[in-house]
């Protein structure tokens, strides 16, 4: 029985042929050396599959499944998340499809359950464990520095010349919720691209800490970097800027939220900058 955001989903152990549509799971699947059979094509990441398990097939594209390719390959299971979650009817006429979305507003959670289900589902709850038991040492140690005090935070995505805000009901909302940082603002919008906000919203909200996405480079589209939109007179003016504080985030964070590498390196690209913290 695995549990989905469609309910309790009866499902035999293991099943193979195997396809799974989001990074998330992938990143779970590759840390607990699961063979996955099928998966999009032109993926950006490099952590989403297993590498002494055979090189998985192209059946689409995250979006955009190729049904085709799925009804050659008559699949036992089909895993999708967020982004692949709207085809879920479609997928399913074709084989037993589990839509194991993440939870953003509960990441911590619903991640933690997410990789308990899949080290279920294959035989690997040992190994499924010890993934956990290494993220949360992480946490621990992460959240020793974060919670001395050491001054608010404001999650900003830059995506080309356009910003917006984060709060902590959002998928980066652990940084909040997690690892204890207070919010710069605590009024930010909930939804899901984040509160449009300028430069002037970040000097008035003058965090102490900025923690950045840079979507353009994560996706792989060319352009002005984050680094160089955010050098701006009015966010020098922030504490953040002033004192160097600004920890950029992995692209996984954008692509892959709540999964295992996406965890293990943003907990620490924030403890080492917490460390380092004047």
């Amino acid at each position: 029985m695995v549990n989905t955001v469609k309910g309790d989903v009866e499902l035999a152990m293991n099943p193979s042929p195997l396809v799974v549509y989001d990074m998330t799971l992938m990143q779970d699947l590759a840390a607990l050396d699961v063979a996955v059979d099928g998966m999009p094509g032109g993926l950006l990441l490099k952590n989403l599959h297993s590498e002494t398990q055979p090189d998985p097939k192209s059946v689409g594209t995250v979006f955009e499944p190729d049904l085709e390719a799925l009804n050659a390959m008559q699949p036992q299971a089909i895993l999708v998340g967020s982004r692949m979650a709207e085809k879920y009817d479609e997928l399913s006429s074709i084989a037993p499809t589990l839509d194991m979305s993440i939870d953003t507003a509960n990441i911590y959670e619903s991640s933690k359950q997410r990789l308990h289900d899949l080290g279920a589902l294959f035989g690997k709850s040992d190994q499924a464990a010890k993934l956990q038991q290494n993220i949360d040492g992480l946490i621990t140690e992460t959240k020793n520095l974060t919670k001395e005090n050491k001054g608010t935070g404001l999650v900003v995505m830059v995506n080309g010349n356009k910003m917006s805000a984060y709060g902590d009901k959002s998928r980066y909302g652990f940084i909040h919720t997690v690892l204890g940082v207070p919010m710069a603002d605590d009024k930010i919008a909930d939804a899901p691209h984040g509160q449009p906000i300028s430069f002037e919203y970040i000097q008035k909200a003058n965090p102490d800490w900025l923690f950045v996405i840079d979507r353009s480079a994560a996706i792989g589209e060319d352009g002005i970097g984050a680094k160089a939109v955010l050098d701006n007179p009015l966010v020098a003016q922030s504490n953040a800027w002033s004192k160097q504080q600004v920890v950029y985030l992995s692209p996984d964070s954008y692509l892959a939220f709540g999964g295992y590498y996406q965890w293990m390196q943003d907990l620490t690209t924030i403890k080492d900058a917490f460390t380092n913290a004047k």
